[in-house]
């Protein structure tokens, strides 16, 4: 059965933002992802046939036989937007605030985790959703994600941006729900496995 990608990425806290040279990349290296305990993932439209790469990509299933949860991030007009939902995505994501995209994703009944940087920014995409991408994270830093919290405690927020993946626990620790990177993810499957099953908590009573 089939999660709201909200449970799924919670419980997975790492989202994989993938940034490949072309789709037969991303496939590659989403299906080692899955493989390795991953079944959120988010391609980026700056993959060069991003579109045909979530196609090939979005009926497989993680390594429990669950269906993944295959997204597409950078997500700025109303035409990528119809393009991933049509392809298949699970959810959308955008760098910064998007009003084409909130627009799109609301006629569609979409998912639809809008981009923010300023507090300002980020509330009103909980307002409209309940989650947020913040981004540049490194800027800020944790106590800045911590500081969000404080005031949005109900919110999803997903810090992504100059975050390596030896560096997760602080921003979980601040109140991250789960932290996107896009750099730095082990090539060996054993320790790519390794790091999804440390970091795995439970996603919800449908999927286990």
């Amino acid at each position: 059965m089939n999660c709201h990608p909200y449970a799924v990425i919670a419980a997975q806290r790492l989202l994989p933002v993938l940034r490949n040279a072309d789709a037969d990349e991303a496939v590659r290296q989403t299906t080692a992802l899955l493989a390795a305990g991953c079944r959120a993932v988010e391609l980026t439209t700056t993959t060069p046939g991003w579109d045909e790469a979530l196609a090939r990509t979005v009926s497989l299933t993680d390594h429990r036989g669950r269906p993944a949860a295959i997204g597409v991030g950078t997500v700025s007009t109303a035409e990528q937007a119809h393009t991933a939902l049509d392809a298949g995505a699970a959810f959308l994501i955008s760098p910064y605030p998007a009003p084409e995209v909130r627009k799109t994703a609301g006629e569609r009944d979409a998912v639809f985790i809008e981009g923010g940087f300023t507090p300002g920014e980020v509330a009103a995409a909980v307002r409209a959703a309940g989650a947020a991408k913040v981004f540049p994270a490194h800027v800020g830093g944790p106590q800045f994600i911590r500081s969000l919290k404080a005031v949005l405690p109900d919110s999803l927020i997903i810090p992504t941006g100059g975050i390596r993946p030896d560096a997760l626990q602080p921003w979980l620790d601040a109140g991250a729900t789960a932290v996107g990177v896009g750099n730095g993810l082990p090539a060996d499957p054993a320790d790519l496995a390794a790091l999804f099953t440390q970091l795995a908590g439970p996603c919800c009573s449908a999927c286990e």
